[in-house]
C-alpha cells in the first residue's frame, strides 16, 4: 500500500466504517465507526509520503515498531495508543491492513482481534 485510497477503501470493508474529513484540511481524512463516531485511520500526507494513524494495543505497539522502521510513535496522538505507518513501501500489504484491522477492533470494542483481521 502507498495511496492513500487503497488505505480507504480497505477500511470501508468493515461494517459501520465511514470516511470523514472533520478539520477543514484536506490533507487529513479519516475511517470512522459509525456506532460510536471514534477514528480508527488517520490518513495523511507528509514529507512527500502518505502516512496512516493506526491505534494499537500498547503490548504490540514496539513490537511493530521494532519490526518496521517506517512504523512510528502515532504523529499528533497518543504516543502509547497510536502508531504512524509511512506508506513508503517498506511495510508489507499484509501487515498494514493486519494493523488497521486491529485499529478498528480497538474502537469498535471487539473482544476478539480474529473478527476484522480475519478479511486479510
Amino acid at each position: 500500500m502507498k495511496e492513500r485510497k487503497e488505505v480507504l477503501d480497505f477500511g470501508l470493508t468493515f461494517p459501520d466504517a465511514y470516511v470523514d474529513a472533520p478539520f477543514h484540511d484536506d490533507n487529513w481524512v479519516l475511517l470512522r465507526y459509525s456506532r460510536n463516531k471514534k477514528a480508527f485511520a488517520w490518513t495523511y500526507e507528509k514529507d512527500g509520503h502518505i502516512c496512516v494513524n493506526v491505534k494499537v494495543d500498547p503490548q504490540w505497539r514496539d513490537f511493530w515498531r521494532s519490526a518496521y522502521p517506517s512504523v512510528l510513535p502515532g504523529y499528533h496522538q497518543n504516543k502509547e495508543h497510536w502508531n504512524t505507518i509511512i506508506l513508503d513501501g517498506t511495510v508489507p500489504d499484509e501487515e498494514i491492513k493486519r494493523m488497521i484491522a486491529e485499529s478498528y477492533d480497538l474502537i469498535a470494542g471487539k473482544k476478539e482481534i480474529k473478527t476484522a483481521a480475519g478479511q486479510i
